[in-house]
């Protein structure tokens, strides 16, 4: 299904959230994630690791909206050539890029920021510090929310955009909540191999299709 700009958005963009969560390119935030909640975890419950893994992926749900907020603001911009074929010409090839990216046709840059530098003493801490895991950019997350960022400029609607991308990173967080809930989650995982590359390799295909309607559209 492609993103039309309607209430099934939300659970197309969830669903691509809980996928991308299970992909390679999550895994260094998984011994963060775990880390962090085991430090403020006194009590040492599932069920007080849930609450606190939750709080932490609130912060990184909110860095995303503020993303969010920015791509509308600035594609306003746009909007009055929004139907003109060279945007979609324009969006068709950054999407297709991201595609390309995820297909490891052509590399992108590895953005790191450590953010487990520390043991959390309060709720703030911890939404903090998911906060700041939004920004640890990864070569196939990279690709995905900045195809987000794009169509979501188009729409120029602040909450439709904000709530989107929030939707995505409560899914994207979905690892990082079972990592921070469950002490065996880690040691339980699959490695990194066939299946997880074929999750890669089969969004890079639908963004492909996507690409292609934009191609449509802009010739006519």
């Amino acid at each position: 299904m492609i993103l039309q700009g309607g209430s099934a958005d939300y659970a197309v963009v969830l669903a691509a959230g809980v996928l991308t969560s299970f992909t390679p390119c999550t895994y260094p935030l998984l011994p963060v994630t775990a880390a962090v909640v085991a430090g403020a975890n006194t009590q040492g419950g599932r069920l007080n690791g849930f609450f606190l893994s939750l709080i932490y992926v609130l912060g990184l749900a909110v860095s995303y909206s503020l993303l969010a907020l920015a791509a509308v603001l600035t594609g306003q911009v746009f909007g009055s050539i929004q139907n003109n074929p060279v945007v979609f010409l324009v969006i068709g090839n950054i999407i297709l890029f991201f595609a390309l990216v995820l297909l490891d046709v052509i590399p992108f840059p590895m953005f790191s920021l450590n953010v487990a530098g520390g043991r959390p003493k309060n709720l703030w801490a911890i939404f903090v510090m998911g906060a700041a895991s939004g920004f640890v950019v990864g070569p196939c997350t990279a690709p995905i929310l900045g195809t987000l960022l794009v169509f979501i400029a188009t729409k120029q609607n602040i909450v439709f955009g904000m709530s989107l991308l929030f939707v995505f990173a409560i899914g994207l967080g979905t690892s990082l909540i079972l990592a921070g809930t469950f002490s065996g989650f880690l040691s339980a995982l699959p490695k990194s191999g066939k299946w997880m590359n074929g999750v890669k390799k089969a969004a890079g295909l639908v963004l492909i299709i996507i690409a292609e309607v934009l191609f449509l559209k802009a010739g006519g």
